[in-house]
């Protein structure tokens, strides 16, 4: 026999005690793009407490819909082998290779999870701990109660580090300069986001991911719009390679 009352003390009573243990980890991501999930897999791999929050239903940022609604992403080489070491198939042509999206973006949400990531959903990064000149964590809301704006306190989580994966809008490191803190910049602030090249903006995002506060590191597009590097459009080689640099850094730093 099947009994309402007994789902909902199932989902109620795990999700109490799975979220418990996430209220202090190692690493924080906000966002969970493709950025976030390569770095959340691969910190998880090496045995470290990770947990993503993101405002969303979904996961997967910008990858789900490929280039304008077509299912299809590009990757270079080098973040080629990134998409294959979690099972996603690849098609070469002239040096560039061509990857589905949804397989891309469920892969690495799975691998993330396999390897021991814990991934949020609908729950938004409202603002950061800040402790001491340092960000030790995140205040957390669910995103429907911030978008009807009503009147609920947030809850808070602890990290040694913290990753913004947020995306175009670099909120998390918004929410630190915006207070009139300087970042680990050249101008000491956010820049803005430059027109697409995706040479340059390929490189630039991988280079870009830095430690731009204490406990604060940037991946993804975060990245190229903090530090104001060219947009790349839906090839997505140098985001997983940002998640894969996001990742060697927090574990350097713990």
């Amino acid at each position: 026999m099947i009994r309402d009352i007994e789902i909902t003390k199932r989902i109620v009573e795990r999700f109490t005690q799975e979220f418990l243990s996430n209220v202090q980890v190692d690493v924080a991501i906000a966002g969970a793009g493709p950025s976030s999930l390569t770095a959340a897999r691969l910190i998880a791999q090496a045995g470290k407490k990770v947990a993503v929050f993101e405002r969303r239903l979904s996961v997967g940022g910008g990858m789900w819909g490929g280039g304008m609604m077509f299912p299809v992403i590009v990757v270079q080489p080098a973040g080629s082998r990134l998409l294959s070491d979690v099972g996603v198939s690849l098609r070469e042509e002239g040096g560039y290779y061509t990857a589905n999206s949804v397989e891309s973006v469920t892969k690495l949400c799975s691998a993330a999870i396999d390897a021991g990531a814990s991934i949020y959903t609908c729950m938004a990064v409202e603002d950061v701990v800040l402790v001491d000149q340092r960000v030790t964590g995140f205040v957390l809301n669910w995103t429907p109660a911030l978008n009807s704006e009503l009147p609920i306190d947030p809850l808070a989580i602890e990290a040694k580090l913290c990753i913004d994966a947020t995306g175009h809008g670099c909120e998390i490191a918004h929410m630190v300069h915006d207070r009139g803190i300087q970042l680990r910049t050249p101008t000491g602030g956010i820049s803005r986001e430059g027109g697409m090249w995706a040479e340059m903006g390929e490189r630039a995002v991988e280079e870009d991911t830095k430690e731009v506060y204490p406990g604060l590191i940037v991946a993804g597009m975060a990245a190229t719009a903090v530090f104001g590097a060219p947009r790349m459009g839906p090839i997505f080689g140098g985001m997983l390679l940002s998640g894969k640099r996001a990742a060697e850094m927090s574990l350097d730093l713990l």
